[in-house]
């Protein structure tokens, strides 16, 4: 019996600090992105009279939107990154790599899945992520919830 090849041995999955630093990263496009998503919305609603009266309340249905707004385009950003390359901006110099666990080409079902699972991670004072500190391939909850994981390269 030989042994493996090279190339069939895994990936190490990634280290959580590493995934952490990758994702202080890609903080900086999605807030330049955020900016212009917001700077874009200011324009429509000042364009349409309402700038002058006053101010949009905090917690009104449009505070929401635009909220939604940034999170859309955050997640094209960050599922588009991944269905192109595996990467984002923030995983390239951390040298990490999004794939599938059955080694399929990564489906944007899962993309947005894996986002959307994320998010309430991070919202939940990133309790998803401490699930890889527990985890023995070191997946997180969003890694485990939408088939995929982040290896090192």
């Amino acid at each position: 019996m030989s042994a493996p090849a090279l190339a069939d041995t895994p990936r190490p999955s990634a280290l959580l600090l590493r995934r952490l630093a990758a994702l202080f990263y890609d903080l900086w496009p999605v807030l330049a992105l955020w900016m212009l998503v917001s700077g874009i919305f200011t324009l429509g609603y000042t364009l349409a009279g309402h700038a002058s009266r006053e101010n949009i309340h905090p917690f009104s249905a449009l505070q929401w939107l635009l909220w939604f707004c940034c999170w859309l385009v955050a997640g094209l950003y960050a599922t588009e990154s991944w269905k192109r390359g595996g990467q984002t901006l923030g995983m390239r110099p951390w040298r990490l790599r999004l794939e599938a666990l059955d080694g399929k080409p990564l489906r944007r079902s899962m993309l947005w899945k894996r986002y959307a699972v994320g998010t309430l991670s991070l919202l939940c004072g990133g309790l998803g992520f401490v699930w890889a500190l527990f985890d023995r391939q070191r997946l997180t909850l969003h890694d485990r919830l939408s088939g995929t994981r982040l290896v090192k390269l």
